[in-house]
């Protein structure tokens, strides 16, 4: 099942309509709905939400016009070196949000990057999504997300666990267990609480709100029954994108915190 193959079961009536540019002014009604809330309540965030609202704009903007040229001008090739480089912004992220775990960049780099070909290969070698720039880039785009979330709940979680059972850890390699089995039941803990909130995502799909790729297709015209299939898709493949890399996170991340001895490394709070 194909993208073309999907929406040609049930194509738009009608051209997808786009917002007027007034649309947008009119919506910066709700962000200073949110500025009168910041500076009422002392919140200390009016600078940030100034500088993410300008901020988001330029870079959608450009974001927009580079994809076009993108898809005008660089085919296949130029859209997988797209996402590769949302991979290396991914692990950056979410490497940084896990200091002071040891080679914390290079694991979470490593597991969105694992998570993205394994899904992506997937998808396209099976023939469920096409291989062009304009299918590629945007799903690659949803699974390198999903992948980033992953590997950043499990670091964190990983590195919390390391910080707050030290002792425990280094009793269990006094007894002459190995490292992984001494640092198992932590690691356990690490994946279940990265995973269980997609797992609950999965869960109350449609029930809550209505997902973004189903969304999308509704408003251009497509037939709910008909848009369910592509977000049932996108559902599945962001529980396992997030899986695979939290699972590939931990494990290395695991790795990388005891050294050739079996000895557990101490975290240096200022790398």
């Amino acid at each position: 099942m194909t993208p073309s193959s999907l929406l040609a079961e049930s194509a738009p009536t009608t051209a997808v309509p786009v917002p007027p540019v007034w649309g947008i002014v009119l919506t910066l009604l709700l962000v200073a709905v949110t500025a009168y809330v910041a500076l009422r309540q002392r919140l200390g965030l009016a600078r940030d939400l100034g500088i993410a609202v300008v901020r988001a704009a330029a870079q959608l903007v450009a974001v927009g016009f580079a994809l076009r040229f993108l898809f005008e001008h660089t085919g296949l090739p130029g859209s997988l070196g797209w996402v590769a480089a949302m991979v290396v912004l991914a692990g950056r992220t979410a490497g940084g949000r896990a200091k002071p775990l040891p080679g914390a960049v290079r694991v979470a780099t490593a597991a969105v990057g694992v998570a993205a070909a394994l899904t992506v290969g997937l998808l396209v070698g099976a023939g469920v999504i096409e291989a062009t720039p304009r299918v590629v880039v945007p799903i690659g785009g949803m699974v390198v997300s999903a992948a980033m979330t992953g590997a950043t709940l499990t670091l964190a979680r990983v590195r919390d666990e390391v910080t707050a059972s030290r002792a425990t850890v280094e009793a269990r390699l006094a007894l002459g267990l190995p490292s992984a089995a001494a640092f198992a039941p932590h690691l356990r803990l690490a994946l279940r609480s990265a995973i269980a909130p997609s797992i609950d995502q999965t869960k109350v799909v449609g029930l809550i709100t209505l997902p973004g790729a189903m969304t999308g297709l509704i408003i251009a015209g497509v037939s709910p029954v008909v848009a369910i299939r592509y977000q049932i898709i996108v559902m599945y493949m962001f529980l396992g994108a997030g899986t695979i890399a939290a699972l590939v996170a931990g494990r290395l991340a695991g790795r990388a915190l005891f050294d050739d001895a079996h000895r557990l490394l101490w975290l240096d709070p200022a790398r």
